[in-house]
């Protein structure tokens, strides 16, 4: 054999090992990411579970403004906000609030919320006691909802931070919904 095709082979055999390795890094990456943004406190996730509000200690020399931010995938013919765009809270008050959805299409659309806070480092702090997130919303053609929020801001927020914004990204999961119900009455 030549050199030269021992050097082909060798070039072949380290390009297809190279793409191999970005294949795996690239099902590596968003586990990674995740860790890390855990980690490093800057990942705006708040907890997808609800907490529980045991009478904290409500710090009233302080206040804190929470901006909530509202938006609909491209395409989904919802309209979705706040009911109020800003509101002052005293770190560990039980606060109500809601948001309003209205489905502008003649069918039925199943939605979900997906919530982020920032800066990421108040994630942490920012505790939804009832959240329309925690459960998708389904809405018929031409129907409203109040979709009600309940939150506190625990009183060990940093000092730092005087300002979270809440931020919730409304979803079309409609053919996923109706996709789990066939499968669920498949396994009956």
């Amino acid at each position: 054999m030549t050199s030269g095709r021992v050097s082909n082979r060798k070039l072949i055999l380290g390009l297809a090992l190279g793409c191999v390795a970005m294949f795996g890094f690239g099902f590596a990456l968003v586990p990674l990411y995740d860790v890390l943004c855990e980690k490093l406190g800057i990942n705006g996730k708040t907890s997808s579970e609800a907490a529980s509000y045991n009478e904290i200690r409500v710090d009233e020399t302080r206040t804190v403004e929470v901006e909530f931010m509202a938006q609909v995938q491209p395409g989904m013919p919802w309209e979705f906000g706040p009911a109020v765009k800003r509101m002052q809270v005293h770190p560990g008050e039980l606060v109500r609030t809601e948001f309003h959805a209205i489905n502008n299409s003649g069918k039925r659309i199943v939605g979900q919320a997906i919530p982020s806070v920032s800066p990421g480092q108040g994630a942490a702090y920012f505790n939804k006691t009832e959240c329309f997130c925690f459960n998708q919303q389904v809405l018929a053609g031409q129907d409203s909802a109040a979709l009600p929020l309940i939150f506190f801001v625990d009183p060990d927020l940093p000092e730092s931070i005087g300002t979270l914004t809440l931020s919730y990204t409304l979803y079309d999961i409609t053919d996923k919904s109706l996709a789990g119900a066939i499968q669920a009455g498949a396994a009956k």
